[in-house]
């Protein structure tokens, strides 16, 4: 009798187990697969023309920051494109650095393990009469958290963002999930600092460039583009759902030459 309860025991044991949700990738973990500070900067001042003479992406050539958050949404890293001939945040748009970080919340909040939906992806259906009308003024952006620290440490590895969840729903483009090989999602990156579109471009490129493409566009597991992923969509009539979640043209709108695919109809 003895030894049945142990079995018993071990069978409910292994049960237990098994019914256990998974624990969200932390910060830690996403650094481990190569998403540091400096590979995320890099893979930035790669992407965003600067001193590096980096290949035009559309919109202003402005520099750009970007936010990575793991997959309960807390910042794991802030960085911007910032390089010797830009020499302080003066030099960059710095509402966009909380921007960057609304985008990537809005992302990681907003894909599953089956469907990615980029920013981007969501901007017409948030519209007056949209089927997600309201969802724009969910989840605010906590100001004690996004406003405060020293501001001699915004974009370095000490940046006053990091371990903390800002929150806050950005519905243009910029924002996009991140999916391992197994098409697992482990958090979101969000770019913010020229146009929507420009933004949704730079983080396209990151994101199939850093950490050796690990985290490419080919890991995505679907979307709502007639390709299946999360490109921001341009044109009444592109898209596996015609319409519905559509995006609008930018100043100087990325081109086919130097979108790298992550427009589709433009």
């Amino acid at each position: 009798m003895k030894r049945n309860r142990i079995v018993g025991a071990m069978v409910l044991g292994g049960m237990m187990v098994v019914a256990a949700p998974a624990m969200a990738d932390t910060c830690a973990q996403l650094a481990g697969q190569g998403l540091t500070h400096d590979a995320l900067q890099a893979a930035l001042q790669g992407v965003v023309p600067g001193d590096g003479g980096a290949a035009p992406n559309g919109g202003l050539d402005f520099p750009m920051w970007l936010t990575l958050v793991d997959d309960s949404g807390k910042v794991c890293q802030v960085v911007n494109s910032l390089t010797g001939s830009q020499s302080a945040v003066r030099d960059i748009w710095l509402g966009s650095r909380v921007i960057s970080a609304q985008k990537a919340n809005t992302a990681n909040s907003f894909s599953t393990g089956l469907l990615a939906l980029s920013t981007a992806n969501l901007h017409k259906a948030v519209q007056p009469g949209g089927s997600l009308y309201g969802l724009q003024h969910s989840n605010p952006v906590d100001p004690t958290v996004a406003y405060e620290g020293d501001a001699g440490k915004f974009g370095t590895t000490k940046d006053p963002l990091v371990k903390d969840r800002v929150g806050g729903i950005n519905v243009f483009g910029g924002g996009l999930t991140l999916y391992n090989s197994s098409n697992v999602k482990i958090g979101a990156i969000g770019v913010s600092g020229d146009t929507s579109c420009t933004d949704h471009v730079v983080a396209w490129k990151v994101r199939n460039t850093v950490a050796g493409g690990a985290f490419g566009v080919a890991n995505v597991p679907g979307g709502v583009s007639s390709a299946g992923n999360d490109a921001l969509i341009q044109g009444e009539s592109a898209g596996a759902f015609p319409g519905g979640f559509n995006h609008p043209e930018c100043l100087n709108n990325p081109t086919n030459a130097n979108d790298g695919g992550a427009i589709e109809g433009n």
